[in-house]
């Protein structure tokens, strides 16, 4: 594997002839209804700590427009409100998901601030140039072909715009690399299977997080895309890793 400039595509199911987008679909749709409660479970609330961190980056650059991409049930998008951010679309290919963060928009009356929609990473239906940030919350390991959507997110996003990304990754100091790798291999699976409909989901999620180029590989493909500025920042041990980049 180079992880300079690829890596290990994981697909949820292996004997399936869909394509990695639509078993993607496949996995959120099926885990919709208990995605965040398993999520709360397995990342024992850290990942609300997560978004705000991602919020308190932001905060600063007074973004006007925001695209969170592949926003899941909505949480980063409803976050990201504290930026004072005039506009913020919550994207993302999975209809049962959306559902659940459309439910959240309205629960929190942000429908006047807030517009989810069904959108897809590689296939952007935005003007070039449209917006001030970017953000993708445990996301671009899902993507099929990851230069792709991260070529698309480029384009759409303004000149001096910023690109940010919370995404899982590999410890590398003992011993939280032996325990996160423990932790990825048995106990997520485990904990999804107990609640989740679909055996394969949470298996998928755990491999996807180990095979995903993390750290500085991650930080070498946002610069061959064309990426400026790029930090990574990692979380919790090394257990995710914030991302922030910026368009030339």
């Amino acid at each position: 594997m180079n992880n300079h400039s690829s890596y290990e595509n994981v697909n949820p199911y292996d004997n399936s002839r869909l394509s990695k987008k639509n078993q993607v679909i496949k996995v959120f749709d099926t885990i919709s209804d208990v995605y965040d409660k398993v999520n709360k479970i397995l990342f024992f609330g850290l990942h609300s700590v997560w978004r705000k961190k991602v919020v308190k980056l932001l905060i600063d650059k007074k973004p006007v427009k925001i695209l969170d991409i592949a926003t899941g049930t909505g949480d980063l998008a409803i976050d990201l409100i504290k930026t004072n951010a005039k506009n913020i679309v919550g994207a993302d290919i999975s209809k049962e998901m959306l559902k659940i963060a459309r439910n959240k928009v309205n629960n929190h009356n942000l429908n006047d601030i807030i517009e989810i929609q069904l959108g897809d990473a590689e296939n952007l239906n935005f003007q070039d140039n449209y917006f001030d940030t970017i953000t993708c919350s445990f996301g671009v390991r899902n993507f099929e072909d990851l230069p792709k959507a991260l070529q698309e997110i480029n384009r759409i996003l303004k000149p001096n715009g910023t690109f940010v990304v919370l995404e899982t990754s590999n410890p590398e100091n003992f011993p939280f690399k032996q325990i996160h790798h423990l932790y990825i291999k048995y106990i997520v699976p485990f904990v999804g299977k107990m609640f989740s409909k679909d055996k394969y989901a949470y298996k998928y999620l755990s491999k996807s997080s180990t095979k995903f180029p993390s750290g500085i590989h991650f930080n070498n493909i946002l610069n061959k895309i064309g990426f400026i500025n790029i930090e990574n920042k990692p979380q919790t041990f090394g257990a995710t890793t914030i991302y922030v980049a910026n368009k030339k």
